[in-house]
């Protein structure tokens, strides 16, 4: 039985071997470039050692790699264009929904001014068929709305 030979750590301090490096590198190059292979693209830690296949652990062992992956996330921007389009997309739906309460806003006034009219146009109608069924003819409402409308003479 051969026994392979234990990898040495990589040269830059890290206590991770140079393949598992290279994983992670590699996984970062997919992660920057929006191709990811096994997580859903975000740019964070956890999809970085996700990608990669390795552990957590394993990630935070790559002192070196972190830090270029530090580096390389604040230069791309903490965003990647997949993520801004979405933020994108989100606020502007975020603004169709606003206009779209504001028009709802508005039918209601619109329909509680219809209600408003629709009862008054009842009482008025209520009114001429009580005075229809005690006179035997029509009578002339515009009196009595001229009645309802014009305020009591203030007494001094």
């Amino acid at each position: 039985m051969t026994a392979t030979p234990p990898e040495t750590p990589a040269p830059t301090g890290d206590t991770v071997s140079p393949r598992t490096a290279a994983a992670l590198r590699a996984a970062m190059d997919r992660l920057l470039a929006e191709q990811p292979q096994r997580t859903d693209g975000r740019l964070t830690k956890t999809n970085l050692w996700k990608e990669a296949g390795v552990s957590r652990a394993t990630m935070n062992r790559a002192t070196a790699v972190m830090a270029e992956w530090d580096s390389r996330v604040t230069a791309a921007g903490s965003l990647s264009a997949r993520e801004a389009r979405v933020t994108h997309e989100l606020k502007e739906t975020r603004r169709q929904l606003a206009a779209q309460i504001r028009k709802c806003t508005d039918l209601t006034r619109q329909l509680d001014a219809a209600a408003t009219a629709i009862a008054a146009l009842h009482h008025d109608n209520t009114l001429l068929r009580q005075q229809h069924a005690r006179n035997g003819s029509l009578a002339d409402i515009s009196q009595h709305r001229r009645e309802q409308k014009q305020p009591e003479p203030s007494r001094s």
